[in-house]
């Protein structure tokens, strides 16, 4: 006799196996917890198994057989999604899901604004957002896991291709009591020997350094860290000079204090930022539709903390 059951039914079991209770998963979904219980019950009793171990004092915890039909469960989720999106390229409807990551170092600022806009405008797309740095971007994106990335133009593969949107000329950044604060400018020379906090992340540290060795130049690199935030914070507080491609729209560090964006003089190539994808041969429209809207709020300067020279 085949099971059934709705895909309904398995959303709600996802929601409570990862929130850990009934309660918690309905207000993740928006839905009433008799509806959830009731819909959890109905899969027990379809599969004449125990998924959760219920604990008054805990909540829901997993089975053994729990655990493993939830992984299975989010793999079938998957596929339905997958369907949406094939339904909407036979109809040529823009729909389903979408996986976009984006770099750690500007995620915050750019991926929840430009999702917002595009899901607005157009409801029957789902996406997923990850945050990575740059070599997690390349894998992802070789292994289908990722269906495109807003990142930089930093060491891009040759089996993957890279639409620039925007060039991003370096800043240096300080706070309000450093000696150089005054400056309009700046080149490498004036920051030698210089403590600097290095935003250390793949591909991008050696962006960065790479200024200081076609200078003949040693940086002293004095702290090291791979959140944005942090090295914020820490050049707020003194602990010495950063480099950065991005400004925020408020000149003050998460804790409140004062920082200063001085253009980086000289010959140094700005970071082109934009959208990442596998070579393929036939975009889906839902790719083809983010891919234009990407563009078009660039165009129309709606992401002001990037607002510096459209690339070519």
């Amino acid at each position: 006799m085949p099971f059934r059951y709705t895909l309904r039914q398995l959303e709600y079991f996802v929601a409570v196996g990862k929130a850990g209770s009934i309660s918690a998963a309905s207000e993740v979904l928006n839905v009433s917890s008799p509806s959830i219980s009731a819909a959890i019950n109905q899969l027990e009793a379809e599969f004449g198994l125990n998924l959760f171990i219920r604990e008054h004092a805990r909540g829901l915890s997993l089975t053994k057989a729990g655990h493993r039909i939830l992984d299975r469960t989010e793999f079938v989720l998957k596929e339905a999604e997958l369907l949406a999106t094939l339904a909407g390229e036979i109809t040529g409807n823009v729909q389903g899901i979408l996986s976009v990551g984006c770099l750690v170092t500007f995620a915050q600022i750019v991926l929840p604004g430009l999702r917002r806009s595009f899901e607005d405008h157009y409801p029957a797309v789902r996406i997923e957002q990850r945050e990575l740095n740059q070599a997690d971007i390349f894998s992802q994106l070789r292994r289908a896991e990722l269906d495109t990335a807003l990142t930089y133009d930093l060491d891009i593969p040759a089996d993957l291709d890279f639409l620039p949107l925007l060039d991003l000329p370096p800043y240096v950044v300080l706070n309000e009591h450093h000696p150089l604060a005054h400056r309009d400018s700046l080149a490498i020379d004036d920051l030698k020997g210089l403590p600097m906090v290095l935003l250390d992340l793949p591909y991008s540290s050696d962006y960065f350094l790479s200024f200081f060795r076609a200078a003949d130049i040693k940086p002293n690199v004095a702290e090291r860290t791979n959140d944005m935030s942090v090295m914020r914070s820490m050049v707020a507080n003194g602990f010495g000079f950063s480099i950065a491609n991005v400004r925020p729209l408020n000149n003050l560090s998460p804790d409140g204090k004062k920082l200063l964006f001085v253009p980086l003089s000289g010959d140094v190539r700005p970071m082109k930022f934009g959208l990442l994808k596998a070579k393929i041969e036939n975009e889906t429209n839902t790719m083809a539709a983010f891919i234009k809207h990407c563009k078009t709020t660039v165009e129309n300067g709606n992401l002001p903390f990037l607002q510096n020279t459209l690339a070519d």
